[in-house]
């Protein structure tokens, strides 16, 4: 089985809907057979580097809402974090522009990188409140996972680089209907839009294994204890 999850490093429910997939998968008896793959998806493609603005600014001036009712807003938002063991600074997150962040794990994935990258970063996004768009930033980061640091380098410093893995994967995804992210698509058949209930992904997991992995569902009629032959031979049953 496998599960594309498409997603952004500033997306707050990508990285919540991110721990309830993995919650449902610890839950899923056949979980050592899900191939789950990340891919990208830029919330805004032309957002800005980091303006030294806080997140709760930049929340107020996109929606055309107060800074109070910002704040609120993303007070939920941490609230839900916390229930999967996430704990969100949003008072020291940096808004910025992701896509070099993007071709920089499209990289890592071509070494194995690509989850733990894509792990780390949403890590340093919203635990740690570090700018990933800065290049030194990133080159650290990626560091960490075992991606090579000259290579990491020559990525960043061409923007051509991963570029067109980036664009095609978020071409995918608006040819699915993807209008945001989360977005996971399960053996490109079947699409969960947002950080639904670990609940969902369970039944979902189980409903798909159940039609690639048929069983024979056979009702038993009669006892067990008929006369049959097994390589134990044939035996009449006692009818005492």
């Amino acid at each position: 089985m496998k599960i594309e999850v498409w997603s952004d490093f500033v997306c707050p429910f990508c990285y919540i809907g991110k721990r309830r997939l993995e919650a449902a998968l610890e839950q899923f008896a056949y979980r050592d057979q899900v191939a789950v793959e990340y891919k990208s998806f830029e919330l805004d493609p032309n957002a800005k580097v980091y303006q030294g603005i806080t997140i709760h600014e930049a929340i107020a001036n996109k929606y055309g809402i107060s800074l109070e009712e910002a704040r609120k807003a993303n007070d939920g938002i941490g609230s839900q974090a916390q229930t999967v063991g996430l704990v969100f600074d949003f008072e020291n997150m940096k808004p910025t522009n992701t896509f070099d962040a993007h071709r920089l794990t499209k990289y890592a994935e071509s070494v194995g990188k690509g989850k733990q990258l894509t792990e780390k970063l949403l890590h340093a996004y919203f635990v740690e409140g570090q700018l990933l768009s800065d290049h030194d930033i990133l080159l650290s980061i990626a560091t960490t996972v075992g991606v090579d640091s000259e290579k990491t380098k020559e990525v960043l410093s061409n923007s051509d680089l991963y570029a067109n893995d980036v664009r095609d994967e978020e071409m995918r995804a608006h040819q699915y209907g993807a209008s945001g992210v989360p977005f996971f698509v399960i053996n490109e058949k079947y699409a969960i839009s947002g950080a639904q209930p670990t609940e969902l992904f369970v039944s979902a997991l189980q409903q798909v294994w159940e039609e690639v992995a048929p069983r024979p569902k056979l009702e038993q009629l009669g006892a067990n204890s008929g006369t049959v032959c097994t390589d134990d031979g044939c035996i009449i049953p006692d009818t005492k």
